[in-house]
């Protein structure tokens, strides 16, 4: 048997990960994930679709998933490798809904070594780490779910984890490694910059990498997606890839040692995982 290709190998990465989050409905030509229960993390964005086989995705189905997600109140949201499915992106833009690109690179040997301040170390966090809450926070800082900065917002985001039930429904899955959370701490313990990754069938794609505003332009977040990189391939993961939304993190991530290799399709008011975007 022939060894499957780095795409193969995305696409079978994309069609098993939300499985460790949530439960699939079958829509024809489509595959909607559905959350297993009210406030479980989620892979790819609430409620997602993509292709369910190598069959033409039709309008029709389309018009069903949509109906879907209007009824379970959530975006309507679409997510597929380009190269997989090269039609569907000419029937989902034909029903109206606009679809974004996300280049992928993928990470061929061992990430570059990155220098941190001094100070900084990384850390792998688990679920009965004291940092949790205030890793879990930095997200909502670093992409702009609020206008507010500094230690004392990061404090109040913190909070705001617990009490949205945030931290109890990620807790599992860093147990059970569904999750891996890598932080970038600073002096008094305090998280600069975070991301994660979700080992499925050998492979991994590295996301919601992010930096607190004030802690930027210090290597952070390069040095944060190099340890996730690291340690999946410590870990058995060997398909290491990750998505973008600009050319800047694109050279950054170039450094690292990751070159170009497809592209995603979006559809949904989120950033690319791997530049920005909080995921579970």
């Amino acid at each position: 048997m022939s060894e499957p290709s780095l795409l193969d190998r995305v696409e079978r990465y994309y069609a098993a990960v939300p499985l460790l989050f949530a439960g699939a409905e079958e829509f024809g030509s489509l595959r909607l994930f559905v959350r297993k229960e009210a406030g479980a993390p989620y892979y790819g964005g609430p409620a997602h679709a993509q292709p369910a086989g190598d069959g033409e995705v039709t309008a029709e189905d389309v018009v069903r998933v949509r109906a879907r997600q209007r009824e379970l109140g959530v975006p309507e949201a679409f997510e597929w490798l380009a190269e997989a499915a090269p039609g569907m992106r000419r029937v989902v833009e034909g029903a109206g809904l606009p679809v974004a690109e996300r280049p992928l690179m993928v990470l061929d040997g061992e990430p570059a070594s990155v220098p941190f301040p001094d100070g900084v170390s990384l850390r792998v966090v688990g679920d009965d780490d004291p940092l949790l809450p205030a890793v879990l926070a930095v997200p909502r800082l670093a992409f702009g779910e609020t206008g507010s900065t500094g230690r004392d917002a990061l404090a109040r985001a913190a909070a705001e984890v617990v009490a949205d039930g945030t931290l109890d429904a990620v807790r599992p899955t860093l147990r059970d490694g569904r999750k891996v959370l890598v932080a970038a701490v600073g002096p008094g313990g305090v998280p600069f910059a975070v991301g994660h990754y979700h080992p499925a069938v050998g492979a991994t794609e590295i996301g919601g990498v992010g930096t607190l505003p004030e802690a930027r332009r210090q290597g952070l977040g390069a040095a944060v997606t190099a340890a996730l990189a690291a340690h999946a391939r410590e870990n058995g993961v060997r398909t290491v890839f990750l998505a973008y939304a600009l050319d800047s993190v694109a050279r950054i991530y170039a450094r690292l040692g990751f070159r170009a290799a497809g592209v995603t399709l979006l559809v949904a008011d989120q950033p690319a995982r791997g530049a920005g975007a909080t995921g579970p």
